[in-house]
């Protein structure tokens, strides 16, 4: 995945191309994650992108904006390691799907500085914003995933879209669980990969063989 923490002088080289838009955005995301909030000032980012303090208000009319602009930033970066692992494993296959799985609780533990960005309101704002490309790729990688997987265990009758949203919140409640040390306090010495791994066979068993009624 793309790292959200990116060096100071990748992103001085940023700026001195002109990109002061981005650099802002960078600076933005180092001082989140280095105090794990979004507790800052304009005026913070602007002395860590080494600008003036009037600087981040060409491209932002104010911090709410700016953070806007980190919350799509953290989704492409979700976005871009969502592709990387999909390429990894054959379309349609179960190992495809649980790594997904993985990935995503991997993203989530490791910038759950950025989780009230993503998935609180501000996410919601910045992901309506967010260009087409965005909107389509991350989530729906896991879907052609699972559509594909369907097809291939003769069980299409189910749609392939719900079935995403419901892997995708047993992903989220354990990434969640997992930073909030519940899973811990119930489960001591659980691997929370491994915990994925299991319930999503379990899961995909089920649909292959449902009870009869």
């Amino acid at each position: 995945m793309t790292d959200l923490n990116r060096d100071s002088e990748e992103k001085q080289k940023s700026y001195h191309h002109g990109n002061l838009r981005d650099a802002l955005i960078i600076a933005a995301a180092e001082l989140i994650e280095d105090n794990a909030s979004v507790d800052f000032a304009m005026i913070d980012a602007a002395r860590r992108a080494g600008v003036s303090s009037a600087a981040p208000y060409r491209h932002f009319k104010d911090k709410d904006a700016l953070l806007e602009a980190v919350s799509q930033m953290a989704f492409l970066g979700l976005t871009e390691n969502t592709r990387k692992v999909g390429q990894l494993h054959p379309v349609g296959s179960e190992a495809g799907i649980i790594a997904l799985g993985k990935a995503y609780i991997d993203f989530v533990t490791k910038h759950h500085a950025f989780y009230d960005l993503m998935w609180g309101d501000m996410g919601l704002r910045a992901f309506e914003a967010a260009d087409i490309e965005l909107k389509t790729s991350g989530f729906y990688i896991l879907v052609d995933i699972v559509h594909q997987w369907c097809d291939d265990n003769q069980v299409s009758e189910y749609d392939a879209r719900e079935l995403a949203v419901k892997l995708w919140a047993m992903a989220h409640g354990l990434a969640c669980m997992t930073m909030n040390h519940q899973l811990e306090r119930f489960l001591p010495n659980v691997d929370v990969c491994s915990l994925l791994e299991s319930s999503t066979y379990t899961f995909l068993e089920g649909l292959k063989h449902p009870p009869r009624a």
